[in-house]
C-alpha cells in the first residue's frame, strides 16, 4: 500500500503533527453532538490523553500542557477519539459536567455570525457556569 494509501486507508495511527509538533484537536460532547472546543496536543499530550482517558492538550500560547479542568474542575472524560482521513485532526468525544468555555459558557462556540453580515455576531448560548468561581479569579 502506497504511503497515502496506508495514513487513508490503513489502521495503524500515524498522526501528522505540524511543524510545531501540534496536532488540531476538536472535543465533541459525546451525549449531546455539540463543538465544545478546538485545541492542539503535541505528542505528549496525545499520550497523557490515551493514558489517564481526561483529555490534555498543549497550550500554545503559555507553551505548556493543559489538563483540561486542572483549574475550573471542569474535566473532559474521553470516550472516543476520530481521526480524519489524512491523520492531521482528532475528534475527542468526550464526557463533560458543565462550562467547557474559559468564559462561563458549555461550549467555546456561543456566538454566531448574524445572517447576511462579515462582521456582527449574535449570542446563540447563555452562560452556564460563574468563571470568577471556577478560576479563582477576583
Amino acid at each position: 500500500m502506497a504511503a497515502n494509501a496506508e495514513i487513508e486507508k490503513g489502521l495503524n495511527f500515524q498522526p501528522k503533527f505540524d511543524s510545531n509538533g501540534l496536532i488540531t484537536a476538536i472535543a465533541q460532547d459525546a451525549e449531546t453532538g455539540d463543538i465544545l472546543m478546538v485545541a492542539y496536543m503535541n505528542d505528549e499530550a496525545f499520550k497523557l490523553t490515551i493514558e489517564s482517558k481526561r483529555a490534555v492538550y498543549f497550550s500554545r500560547s503559555r507553551k505548556k500542557l493543559w489538563k483540561k479542568g486542572e483549574e475550573s474542575g471542569h474535566f473532559q472524560i474521553v470516550q472516543d477519539i476520530l481521526v480524519d482521513c489524512d491523520q492531521d485532526c482528532l475528534i475527542l468525544k468526550v464526557k463533560v459536567d458543565q462550562g467547557q468555555c474559559h468564559v462561563g459558557y458549555q461550549s467555546c462556540f456561543y456566538r454566531a455570525l448574524k445572517k447576511d453580515s462579515a462582521s456582527e455576531l449574535n449570542f446563540i448560548a447563555e452562560p452556564v457556569y460563574d468563571p470568577e468561581k471556577a478560576y479563582g479569579k477576583k
